[in-house]
């Protein structure tokens, strides 16, 4: 299984476009359509070229991940909705969630709790509240049950 278009668009909307390097709300250097710069990267302008570039590899990248630590079989929308979950929250956080153990478990609505809801979900940034992140687990959430 890869990401759709849907799972793909998706994660376009929420990370958005820039084309100079610029710091996320987490502080980490940026740039293209969420792609975090390593400290050896030379921080530089880039083209949408590159920006399509640089989200394929991570997207290919994540979806790695994703099949190396989910033991059931997710139907399409649930593997895009995780695969946007896991670029924007990292694949040590994921892979700690208690989300995938319940997902692991086959505990589907609870994982689905875990991972997109107001209480339990990844909604917040440095501590405080994020209306955009609340969106984009909500537009996962949709991707999920799709």
């Amino acid at each position: 299984m890869i990401i759709s278009k849907k799972g793909i668009d998706l994660i376009k909307y929420f990370e958005g476009l820039s084309l100079e390097p610029y710091k996320c709300p987490a502080g980490k250097l940026t740039v293209g359509y969420g792609h975090v710069l390593k400290a050896t990267d030379t921080p530089q302008e880039i083209t949408k070229e590159i920006a399509e570039t640089l989200l394929n590899h991570d997207i290919i990248k994540f979806e790695a991940y994703l099949k190396s630590v989910v033991d059931i079989k997710l139907t399409q929308g649930m593997y895009d909705a995780l695969v946007s979950l896991i670029f924007n929250w990292g694949c040590g956080q994921f892979g700690r969630s208690k989300g995938l153990q319940m997902l692991n478990k086959r505990k589907l609505t609870n994982a689905a709790i875990e991972f997109f809801s107001k209480e339990k979900g990844v909604v917040n940034v440095n501590g405080k509240f994020s209306n955009g992140l609340y969106r984009r687990r909500q537009a996962e959430l949709r991707l999920w049950n799709g």
